[in-house]
């Protein structure tokens, strides 16, 4: 990233911030080459293990970002040719992932000019990545009683659904993101119920402890079963 003299702001304040700034990048750059190279030439007893190289690259990542940011702030043109370099991204979205189309149109369809109405000659295609957040729901089950007026003692009624768990609270879909969670995605069973917390579900880590375990033993006493499940889980939602 080349910074001139011109673009440069003329305010002390706004340029000690950004010497500031500069100089912590600087210092923080230098430590993760440092342990690069630990990693590189040190001692097989002091080498970082590949998790806490990925975390370095990210760190390296966002303060280049957070410099091409600030670089865009003050120069415009700089902006533009980052923002076309990011469009020539289009088409490269998974295609099996579901479109929504919104259409952003004008509200008057006359000519500004001469007050014709307008006809469409094109129209410009943008692709963005969007995420709808986990959604927490519950699954009411009612099983309605029928009895006859006639014989007063006969009740008829649907049996239960099948429970992975049974008497539990959960589904089958809870039970494999739980799983999911903790196996696939290396999510500890605390760091999950902080996650439920925040949504107003209070789920003990004992409690999801008890649903993966036992969770594991059916699927020991009964895996086909339970590797279906997971598996209907994992494509709904691509895991």
């Amino acid at each position: 990233m080349t910074v001139t003299a011109d673009t440069l702001p003329d305010d002390p304040g706004t340029l000690k911030a950004m010497l500031l700034a500069e100089r912590a990048r600087a210092e923080r750059l230098e430590q993760i080459i440092k342990g690069l190279q630990r990693h590189r030439f040190g001692r097989r007893a002091e080498t970082l293990p590949e998790d806490q190289l990925l975390l370095g690259l990210e760190e390296v990542e966002q303060v280049e970002a957070s410099g091409e940011a600030a670089a865009d702030t003050a120069d415009p043109s700089a902006r533009v040719r980052r923002t076309a370099k990011r469009r020539l991204n289009r088409g490269f979205l998974p295609a099996h992932l579901p479109r929504v189309e919104m259409v952003v149109d004008i509200e008057d369809h006359s000519c500004p000019c001469c007050r014709n109405v307008l006809h469409r000659i094109g129209k410009d295609v943008s692709e963005r990545l969007d995420i709808i957040p986990a959604q927490l729901r519950v699954l009411v089950i009612r099983r309605p009683k029928y009895g006859c007026r006639a014989c007063e003692e006969v009740v008829v009624q649907a049996g239960a659904p099948a429970r992975l768990i049974k008497g539990g609270l959960p589904t089958d879909a809870t039970v494999a993101q739980v799983l999911v969670s903790k196996y696939a995605d290396h999510l500890p069973l605390y760091r999950q119920s902080q996650i439920y917390a925040r949504q107003g579900v209070n789920l003990d880590r004992s409690t999801l402890a008890d649903w993966v375990g036992r969770a594991a033993l059916m699927q020991s006493s009964s895996p086909k079963v339970m590797d279906y499940r997971i598996f209907r889980f994992s494509q709904t939602f691509r895991l």
